[in-house]
């Protein structure tokens, strides 16, 4: 099991140091629509402080998408999702976040940057290389996934001889594509893209295989955070995956993953410190001890009798 190579991601002028931990990118969508939050954050300030929550959460960056993967339903115009992400890219920017804007749409693109986003999540496999040229005028990151699917189309019976082959075939030409429009690899992720134009055994295949992806020389991006595959093998709806997520992400880690999209920030924290503890990558004090008021939970009687002011606090 490999651990993964260190790269410097270089993301306007922020120079990321990725390997040794890997990042957290916490899911912000700002979609009436998403497959897994429907409706949590419905408006611009909810939305906001849903943002600052995964922050405080741990969350090293957010991925701002304005438009879900949801395949029965049309593309959104690219003025109504400039006008969902901009606004609110511009408002955590201005907290000093460090923020990706999801799309493939290069006007998208351009106005999320200008509002301070510093990377481009794309998940369409490059569909549009002015995306590429976009990040390139801008000095913003590009990551490109996989897909053989266009945006918000599901492949019914995907084929593949060996998805794994595909999958690296297909980003070394699509990465190809984006160095022509000049993006240096400095500024380069890759996702191999679980689920899009696979199907679960596919991805699982792909997941098990994910350290082959290692050979294009760029940091990965694992985005398996309620994922269908997930769903399929524990036969759980997208809220209820944590624990099969967190099964993903650890392997992810194992086999070299660098950047961590998730929905659920906090526990992915947690996972992500025990891991490392576990493992012998930090040092744990022999003075370590659990606080008194974290020993047990409180007993009704307990809560009961809580100052009203203290319990809603």
């Amino acid at each position: 099991m490999a651990d993964a190579t260190i790269h410097t991601l270089v993301a306007r002028e922020r120079r990321i140091e990725l390997g040794d931990v890997p990042l957290v990118m916490g899911i912000l969508n700002a979609t009436p629509d998403s497959f897994s939050d429907p409706g949590v954050a419905p408006a611009l300030e909810a939305r906001v402080e849903l943002g600052r929550r995964l922050l405080e959460e741990g969350a090293d960056l957010l991925d701002v998408g304005g438009e879900s993967g949801v395949t029965n339903l049309p593309a959104v115009d690219p003025d109504e999702e400039i006008d969902r992400v901009a606004p609110l890219i511009a408002r955590l920017a201005s907290d000093g976040a460090l923020l990706s804007v999801d799309t493939y749409k290069p006007a998208v693109a351009q106005a999320a940057i200008d509002a301070g986003a510093a990377i481009v999540n794309d998940p369409s496999g490059l569909i549009d290389s002015d995306v590429a040229a976009v990040c390139a005028s801008s000095g913003a990151a590009l990551a490109v996934t996989h897909t053989r699917a266009r945006p918000k189309e599901k492949l019914s019976r995907p084929r593949y001889d060996d998805v794994v082959d595909d999958v690296k075939r297909l980003l070394a030409e699509r990465l190809e594509a984006a160095r022509d429009a000049g993006v240096p690899d400095e500024r380069l992720l890759v996702c191999p893209g679980p689920d899009l134009g696979k199907d679960p055994a596919q991805t699982i295949e792909l997941l098990r295989r994910l350290d082959e992806v290692r050979s294009l020389g760029l940091p990965i991006l694992l985005a398996v955070s309620r994922k269908d595959f997930v769903g399929a093998l524990t036969e759980r709806a997208p809220r209820a995956r944590l624990a099969g997520t967190l099964a993903a992400v650890g392997h992810g880690l194992d086999r070299g993953a660098h950047v961590l999209r998730v929905h659920d920030v906090a526990a992915t924290r947690d996972y992500l410190v025990v891991r490392r503890a576990l493992r012998g990558d930090v040092e744990v004090p022999d003075d370590l001890l659990l606080a008194d008021d974290l020993r047990r939970e409180p007993l009704p009687q307990e809560t009961a009798a809580r100052p009203q002011n203290e319990a809603a606090a």
